[in-house]
């Protein structure tokens, strides 16, 4: 019976973490969010002039590029995680 316990603590930990990994995820869009705004949009309007839409394209890129590399080093981690 302790055995099935330890199983659910583990099992609780392990739900826990990726909970938190998702929270830090996040907190993380939003914070490239605010800075591809800062950097990119001055004054806001009804249209982007070529600047800006090229400004927040590289942005975005950038943060794809970044996700990309979270995601995979999450995925590295699950997997030794169940092994």
């Amino acid at each position: 019976m302790a055995e099935l316990g330890e199983a659910n603590e583990a099992e609780l930990q392990r739900l826990v973490a990726a909970e938190q990994q998702k929270a830090q995820f996040t907190a993380q869009v939003h914070h490239f969010m605010e800075l591809c705004w800062d950097k990119c949009v001055e004054k806001p309007g009804n249209r982007l002039d070529s600047r800006t839409e090229n400004c927040l394209s590289s942005c975005v890129d950038r943060f794809i590029d970044t996700t990309l590399a979270i995601t995979s080093r999450f995925a590295q981690i699950v997997q030794k995680g169940g092994q």
